[in-house]
Order: structure tokens, then C-alpha cells, then sequence
């Protein structure tokens, strides 16, 4: 017997089940900025791993209470943290978090949840949340999710943030105009970035990023350096975000550049005040990608394995290079993929200059 369906009048506790990675969490904000405006007295609460939940509130701000500019979209956050709990699935810290976080979220009595993730682990978060009515992909990406949701809703559109966007549309039952979104500011960040800038009198800069969620999807780093020594000659510097396990490559490129770039590791928080600041991003398909791109910063996207008319830079000034003889595959090759090698180092430089041409025009 499905739930019977509430009228927006009586919507006012929405549950949001996006636990990660950093660009699936990014990918899924515009949706929940639309549900947000639709319903905007509503409490929304979104479970997210806590490595991910600086997406959603500065590190110094209460996970609950009133919203802010540290904390702009979601009422309450409930973290987890799933890769500790497989490491040590039988102690019984384990089973006290996870009892624990239960109870949490049942206690927001939420009347819908919104499963943005669609796999098992996901699905059964929105269903233990005790939400009577739960929404996911007819075809999620684990089928046993499906198993779970009392609505399931086609998704339309090619890129993901549209996908996402019709399922927000399926709960407020209504079209949604497509958002910009805010992501948290912290204000002792942004004071700190702009003292490191001052500091090392830089006034525009590049930002890299070299890193890619597996082999398949890095460019090579030479090339990165190169492209960071050519742009210094029209003046810009060049900023290497890097990632836990990345400083070598980090390094590599810094390497390669002639003196022209600089690695730079930071925290999410961090990297979203330095990202606010760059003239440019260039990189793969990754979350800080996707990060510059939903902070309207121009991007300079070097696609592989996987498709950019699904996954590349939304809403923002792009160029995405990608050859056409390179397979659409999210198989995690640790073997730089073959077409993606063909992008020259010249292509993605003569990319990165036409953006910041236009850019100044």
C-alpha cells in the first residue's frame, strides 16, 4: 500500500540522503537549493560523511539550529563515517555510532526522504530514517535500492545535476528553475586566503589540480607544469590543489613548472575561499572541478573514461577536451587512459588562454 501523498502545506521535514564523494555532494546542491526555495520554511536535514560535511557548514558552526552564511542550505546535518565502520565492522564502537546516529535521525520525525545516492547503503539510511514516504531513481545505481523507495521517479535529463533535479521535482511535485547555489563562508578563511595572497603578492593565479579519483582520469603531470610555466608569461600564477596521497604528484608538477607554480594543501573550507579567488581551474573530472565550476569560476576541463555531457563543469564558462577515442567507462584503471594522453599540453594551454581572454573582455 503506498503512503498517501502530502499537500506542500503539510511538507515541513525533509530528509536529504547524499553521503558522498566531493562532486556527487556538489552535483546534488542545486537540486536541494530548489526543494529549499520550494519549501522554504520546511526543515531539511541531509545525512553526509563527515569528510564531506564542510560542503554544507564551516567546521567552527553547530551541525543544527538557525541557517547562516556558515551553514546556508540545511537545517540539521547528520553525519556518518562508512569507511570506519567497514574497517571495523564487529567492535562494538562501531555498533554504538551507528545506534546512535539511528536514533538521531529518527528523532527529526521526517516525513520524506530524498535518496540522491541510490545504492544500498543509501537507501537504507532514507528507509531507517523512518520517513514514511521515500523517494529514489527507478534505475538507481544499485538495483537493491530500488527495493526501498515507496516513489520512484524516472530521471530526466543528460547531465547528472539535471537528473537530480527532476528527482527534487518529483517531491515538490511541481517544475523547479534550475539555482545557483551557496556553499558555506567561513570568514576567518577568506581573511586568511587574501593575507596569503597578499603576502606572496599574487593578484591572480590558476588553480591545478592535478589528482583524479583513479589513473584512468590523470593527465600527466609534466604536463600540468608545462601549462603553469606558459601561463606565467601572461602573468599568472599558478596554485596545485592536492589531496590526501597526492603531494608527490603535487610536487611533480610543481617540478615541472619552472618556478611557476606552487602546491598548496589545504581544507575544504580552505579550498573553497582560494577557489573563490582564481581567474581559472583546470583539471580533471574531480570533485574541486566541480567545486570551481558551481562557484561560476571558468574551467578547463581534461575528460577521459568518463562522459562530460553527464559529469563535466556545470552552469560555468568551460572547455572540455576529450578524445573521441576515448571509451566512456567509470571501471577504476590505474593506467592513464590512451585518448586522454592525446590532449597536448598546447590544447589545454590554448584553452586556458581563451578563457581568461574572454574572461577580461
Amino acid at each position: 500500500m503506498q503512503p498517501s501523498v502530502l499537500s506542500d502545506a503539510n511538507i515541513h521535514r525533509l530528509l536529504v540522503v547524499r553521503l558522498g564523494s566531493m562532486g556527487d555532494v556538489i552535483h546534488t546542491l542545486p537540486a536541494v537549493t530548489a526543494l529549499r526555495r520550494s519549501f522554504p520554511d520546511a526543515m531539511v536535514g541531509w545525512v553526509i560523511e563527515e569528510r564531506w560535511a564542510e560542503l554544507l557548514c564551516t567546521l567552527s558552526t553547530p551541525r543544527s539550529g538557525p541557517r547562516s552564511p556558515q551553514r546556508p542550505l540545511v537545517d540539521k546535518i547528520h553525519t556518518v563515517n562508512t569507511r570506519a565502520w567497514r574497517s571495523s565492522p564487529f567492535s562494538n564502537q562501531t555498533w554504538e555510532q551507528i545506534a546512535a546516529g539511528l536514533s538521531e535521525l529518527r528523532a527529526g520525525r521526517y516525513q520524506i526522504a530524498a535518496d540522491f545516492q541510490g545504492n544500498a547503503r543509501s537507501s537504507l539510511i532514507a528507509s531507517w530514517s523512518g520517513a514514511p514516504v521515500s523517494y529514489g531513481m527507478a534505475q538507481p545505481r544499485e538495483n537493491v535500492a530500488s527495493l526501498f523507495y515507496t516513489r520512484q521517479i524516472l530521471a530526466r535529463g543528460t547531465h547528472i545535476v539535471e537528473q537530480n533535479l527532476s528527482l527534487a521535482e518529483a517531491v515538490a511535485r511541481r517544475p523547479l528553475e534550475m539555482p545557483r547555489v551557496e556553499l558555506p563562508y567561513d570568514e576567518t578563511a577568506e581573511r586568511e586566503c587574501d593575507r596569503r595572497l597578499s603576502d606572496q603578492d599574487i593578484s591572480k593565479f590558476v588553480l591545478l589540480n592535478p589528482g583524479a579519483g583513479w589513473g584512468a582520469k590523470q593527465w600527466p603531470a609534466e604536463r600540468y607544469g608545462y601549462v603553469a610555466q606558459q601561463l606565467a608569461k601572461n602573468g599568472f600564477k599558478t596554485l596545485i590543489n592536492f589531496g590526501p596521497g597526492e603531494k608527490n604528484l603535487a610536487q611533480a608538477v610543481e617540478a615541472n613548472s619552472g618556478g611557476a607554480a606552487e602546491k598548496i594543501g589545504c581544507s575544504l573550507t580552505q579550498l573553497i575561499a582560494i577557489a573563490r579567488r582564481a581567474s581559472l581551474f583546470i583539471g580533471g573530472d574531480t570533485g574541486p572541478m566541480h567545486l570551481a565550476a558551481a562557484l561560476g569560476i571558468p574551467v578547463v576541463g581534461i575528460f577521459g573514461p568518463t562522459d562530460p555531457a553527464r559529469n563535466g563543469p556545470f552552469a560555468t564558462r568551460s572547455i572540455v577536451l576529450r578524445n573521441p577515442s576515448s571509451p566512456t567507462t567509470h571501471s577504476r584503471r590505474e593506467q592513464p587512459d590512451a585518448g586522454l594522453l592525446e590532449i597536448s599540453s598546447d590544447q589545454v594551454l590554448a584553452a586556458a588562454r581563451q578563457l581568461l581572454r574572454s574572461r577580461r573582455d
